[in-house]
């Protein structure tokens, strides 16, 4: 697996062993990214990515111009391989690891300005996960579409084979007040 685009283009990521972790593959990487940079959802932004695995959202967010990204995970040996990632690209001053559970550390991270979600498959506690963020913008990676609980909005849905990336937003009359 490699860095899609950006200042890190086509450097190599390290993947936890086991099955324990289902990394995003390269070509719904670029097409999440492309999205959001066309979107003005990168460059100078505070990110957070939430179930984390091997770390390669939120290195590619970092990669295409991202200030600062928290990874979140609750897999030691995926941590160890985030921390190897960063530390390989030169990222560590711009990141941030915390080992935990994603839904109950989310609320405690401050303001962000995106969080990217890809939690295992049969992940149901989206609506407790979506209360706890602090970003107006939530990419969700699964293998559906995720219904927008009450606050939210579902901007768009797109499928690759079996993953569905799904983007919410705070529904606007939240945003405003």
């Amino acid at each position: 697996m490699r860095v899609v685009a950006g200042e890190l283009r086509g450097r190599r990521l390290l993947t936890p062993s086991g099955n324990d972790t289902r990394p995003t593959t390269d070509k719904v990487r670029q097409a999440v990214f492309n999205a959001l940079d066309s979107a003005g959802l990168v460059n100078d932004t505070v990110v957070v990515d939430l179930f984390s695995g091997s770390g390669a959202m939120g290195i590619e967010a970092l990669s295409r111009g991202a200030r600062t990204c928290t990874f979140v995970e609750r897999d030691r040996v995926a941590v160890e391989t985030i921390r190897a990632n960063l530390a390989a690209l030169g990222l560590v001053g711009r990141a941030r690891v915390v080992l935990g559970d994603a839904a109950k550390i989310c609320g405690q991270l401050g303001p962000v300005d995106l969080v990217i979600a890809d939690p295992p498959y049969l992940f149901e506690a989206w609506e407790t996960l979506l209360d706890s963020v602090s970003a107006a913008t939530v990419v969700a990676e699964s293998d559906r579409e995720i219904p927008a609980p009450p606050g939210w909005e579902v901007a768009r849905s797109r499928r690759y084979g079996r993953t569905v990336i799904t983007w919410l937003h705070r529904a606007s009359s939240e945003s405003n007040g």
